[in-house]
């Protein structure tokens, strides 16, 4: 039976880029390792922090990049073929500029839709793009020209809040997400509002 056996949260390495818009998914992993009290250490051989552990009876592994955005697929493919984990059993979270603050939405496979972590991934997975992911609403600027800034800037304390929540949501809806009953998640996530 399948099941979600990689979970990976993008972002962007050290201290400067901690509490960016950009390292939405990092702070989703963030949270996982500190419920379930796994620990994230750095491997150089997954170019990440990375820890294993149990989560709702399912054994998963935990992995953040610590290369940068654009080249998190790096990290994701080192560890998923260590451990032979296909495609279809990572689930990827990531900030998504296409939805505002306090929205998350769930899906599997789809294209990069231009964003830099996922482009990478779907190149080092051999193009393979069927690994879910948990979409992390972070807002759009309004002017294309503006995004990179924007998503490497910290964002208000009431947009931070809002991402933390429906982080806080997902979490709560993890037996389902790894077991692939989706769903049911998505019921539930894709009817929070921001």
């Amino acid at each position: 039976m399948s099941h979600i056996r990689l979970l990976v949260g993008l972002g962007n390495p050290g201290p400067s880029y901690v509490e960016t818009r950009h390292n939405a998914g990092q702070w989703f992993i963030e949270a996982i390792a500190h419920d379930f009290s796994i620990p994230l250490k750095p491997e150089k051989k997954f170019f990440g922090l990375t820890g294993k552990g149990v989560v709702h009876g399912q054994e998963v592994h935990l992995l953040i990049p610590t290369t940068f955005m654009n080249k998190s697929g790096q990290s994701i493919a080192a560890c998923a073929n260590f451990f032979k984990i296909p495609p279809k059993d990572i689930l990827i979270a990531h900030d998504e500029l296409d939805i505002d603050p306090g929205t998350i939405r769930l899906k599997q496979g789809g294209g990069h839709g231009g964003h830099n972590g996922l482009r990478d991934t779907i190149a080092r997975l051999a193009g393979h793009k069927d690994f879910h992911r948990l979409r992390i609403g972070i807002g759009h600027p309004g002017n294309a020209r503006d995004v990179s800034k924007y998503v490497l800037k910290k964002a208000p304390k009431a947009d931070q809040d809002k991402m933390h929540h429906v982080i806080d949501e997902a979490i709560r809806y993890l037996p389902e997400i790894l077991s692939l009953d989706h769903q049911k998640a998505m019921n539930h996530l894709h009817s929070l509002k921001g």
